[in-house]
């Protein structure tokens, strides 16, 4: 039946018939996979298309269209959401005024793109979308755009508002709902607001074209017709357009870069490369420096609690499960070890680990079951008891992962009362060292600002619940000997005297931080902590959790009473204090693996307002994420950007290493800083260290699962 499809569609005939045929060849093939446009996201050229990547999605483009030079990441943190950030350096225009900055104007922006429904066989792909929706808005537009394919050909067409449509191709339609949409204000002097006024008014325009995939499967072309005529351009700053025909050929090196050029405008060369990935899709290295599971070594029926030798198994379990045993009890047939999971990310390997270093001591018959009480800082957080027998099918292939999961109960750890035969042992003291790097980018003095720093970590452990840690951070090599410019501000100096803490000292004691833990009871989790607790700041805080076991809530409040620290990072304080804190709730929401965290409080400026925070978290422990604060201060007070907001990209280390670790990096971009909305950056919270609560993550761990 393909085969005839295919001779109809070569010949023209019963077109429809072959574009339906052909989503699911286009959904299936990768000569299909989605590529970028000059402004990043998916599309042709100028244009966005309603095409999106798969979830997961990352990319970094970069382009050059005189008198532009774009840099912009996107991502697909879900499968009809894209989202954008972008620095577009406007060559021909100066940062300021004449002997502020020797740089170009640098515009910074935030895009989304929504599909509204999928292609079908008889309707194309539709996608609603805004350009610098989070921006300054010299770019901005709104745009509604469908997508067709019939094979190797992809055909798109859009109306879009703003600069996209600038030509103002008609009159808006929207003019019969109100005449508030006839005219669009000009953008030069830009504050970053979410200007919702302007959405959608104006005259628009259409744009649309064709992408077309070569027999070559790493060469395409595209063809599109734009709906600007470059004679509303931000700052006036007018270019010439021959014709908005352009023409463009893409030429993938692999599957991870993509090479592009063009002719646009009629007169103008383009030049891009797009750096891709999915972090949805990556795998985990072979662990080649973890200790192998321990082969089975039976042993005869019957042995008993007074013949083993706990110490022993205590430690095989901290070497080859990664579990640091607080204790081993038995209760008839039950063998219950208390402890902290530290070094799988995967819970149930850990476990399936666990339990063949106790089949290989105590033998099969003499215990039916193997709990594990996960009790990370003192705090007894879940336990995970797995059936001896149902794991030992499994590891013959006599039953599957889903059985073997059905064969694990998940509970609120119980109190036991008795049957200890093990204590184990503190591990009081680590240390270790570790390359650090940090950066400003977009600011008057340099594009990119930064820094590589090697930093020293060390903790002491008075408890399993008490503790001390810090961070010394050395200057390896910086640019900072060109960082001269201090942001205004019209608030207290809470972030911005940022070039300061920077520029001090080569040595700067990053943090030093008492920190206690206590479980409150079954549900009420509890901390405080004191010291040095971030670059800026030192006091103390306190916060509480409510966190039910197995459901997808919790809400929390933080207190702090802090004071600025001085500028070389040292045990020196500057005059500002302040108390701030906040209520926060978690919704776990089950939809996409998607975390919505709000916060309503008092922040390090003494403004009042909110914190909203979206995440998407894969199975592999990647995990995107934005958040916009809004408060009291006025986008007056404020100053550019009007309202706190930013982007962020953890990253789980076992992704790369060859060794397993639960260890997580923090990547984010926040396109200003400014002093209002600005929290305390608290190195612990207690929703992350109580992650264990989260029984979805105990399920995932399973994709991982060898025998």
């Amino acid at each position: 039946m393909s085969n005839l499809l295919r001779r109809l569609a070569t010949v023209s005939t019963l077109p429809l018939l072959a574009a339906g045929a052909s989503c699911a060849l286009a959904s299936e093939n990768p000569r299909y996979r989605t590529t970028q446009h000059d402004f990043g996201g998916v599309g042709l050229l100028q244009t966005p298309t309603a095409r999106m990547a798969p979830a997961g999605e990352f990319s970094f483009n970069a382009n050059r269209t005189s008198p532009y030079s774009r840099y912009s990441i996107s991502v697909q943190p879900l499968p009809w959401l894209e989202s954008t950030i972008r620095y577009i350096a406007i060559s021909n225009i100066n940062y300021g005024d004449e002997g502020f900055s020797d740089q170009s104007l640098k515009d910074k922006a935030i895009d989304a793109k929504f599909r509204l429904w999928q292609e079908s066989r008889w309707l194309p792909q539709v996608a609603l979308g805004f350009r610098d929706i989070g921006g300054t808005g010299l770019f901005s537009s709104e745009f509604i755009v469908a997508n067709k394919r019939f094979y190797d050909l992809d055909f798109s067409l859009g109306v879009a508002w703003g600069y996209i449509g600038n030509r103002g191709d008609f009159g808006n339609p929207l003019s019969l709902i109100s005449d508030s949409f006839d005219d669009r204000a000009r953008n030069d002097d830009p504050g970053g607001t979410l200007n919702t006024s302007s959405y959608f008014s104006g005259r628009p325009a259409l744009f649309g074209g064709i992408e077309y995939q070569t027999p070559w499967d790493n060469v395409r072309l595209k063809l599109e017709v734009e709906g600007n005529d470059y004679q509303s351009e931000p700052f006036r700053n007018n270019q010439a357009q021959d014709h908005p025909v352009n023409l463009g050929v893409l030429y993938s090196l692999g599957n991870n870069v993509d090479l592009t050029a063009a002719w646009e405008r009629g007169n103008t060369a383009m030049f891009g490369i797009t750096l891709r990935s999915n972090v949805k899709s990556v795998q985990r290295p072979p662990k080649l420096l973890d200790p192998a599971p321990e082969p089975r070594r039976p042993l005869p029926a019957g042995v008993s609690g007074a013949d083993v030798d706990w110490a022993n198994i205590s430690q095989r379990l901290e070497d080859n499960a990664g579990i640091a045993v607080e204790s081993i009890a038995v209760n008839g047939d039950e063998v219950v070890i208390t402890g902290q999971q530290t070094t799988y990310p995967s819970d149930a390997e850990g476990m399936s680990r666990a339990a063949r270093v106790l089949d290989n001591s105590l033998g099969e018959g003499s215990y039916d079951w193997y709990t594990l009480v996960h009790k990370p800082y003192g705090m007894a957080l879940n336990q995970t008891s797995v059936n001896a027998q149902t794991l030992r099918e499994y590891e013959r292939f006599e039953t599957d992962r889903r059985a073997l999961r059905y064969g694990m109960e998940n509970a609120v750890p119980s109190v036991r009362q008795g049957g200890e035969v093990y204590n184990g042992e503190l591990d009081q003291a680590n240390a270790g060292l570790a390359l650090g790097y940090r950066q400003n980018v977009g600011g008057p003095d340099s594009f990119i600002l930064y820094q590589f720093l090697l930093r020293a970590n060390g903790q002491f452990y008075f408890d399993r619940n008490k503790w001390l840690d810090g961070t010394v951070g050395i200057n390896l090599l910086n640019n900072y000997d060109k960082f001269e410019y201090d942001g205004p501000s019209n608030l207290p100096r809470v972030r911005t005297d940022l070039r300061q803490y920077l520029t001090s000292s080569d040595v700067q004691l990053n943090r030093l931080q008492y920190t206690q833990t206590e479980q409150i009871n079954r549900d009420w989790f509890g901390m405080a902590y004191a010291g040095l607790l971030e670059d800026m700041y030192g006091g103390i805080g306190a916060e509480v959790l409510y966190r039910p076991h197995g459901v997808d809530w919790a809400v929390g409040v933080d207190v702090n009473w802090v004071k600025q620290r001085g500028y070389r990072q040292d045990f020196s304080f500057r005059d500002y204090s302040t108390l701030t804190g906040h209520v926060t709730g978690y919704l776990r929401t089950g939809f996409h693996d998607v975390l919505i965290k709000g916060s309503v409080g008092r922040y390090l400026a003494g403004d009042i307002g909110g914190t909203i925070d979206l995440s998407r978290r894969f199975r592999n422990g990647f995990e995107f994420g934005g958040w916009a604060t809004f408060t009291d201060v006025s986008k007056e007070e404020f100053g550019e950007g009007s309202f706190d907001k930013g982007v962020y990209l953890r990253v789980p280390f076992d992704a790369f290493f060859l060794s397993s670790t639960k260890s997580v990096g923090t990547l984010s971009w926040n396109p200003l800083t400014r002093d209002g909305g600005a929290k305390l950056w608290r190195n612990y919270e207690l929703y992350r260290l109580t992650q264990d609560r989260d029984l979805d993550r105990f399920d995932n761990s399973f994709q991982n699962l060898t025998r």
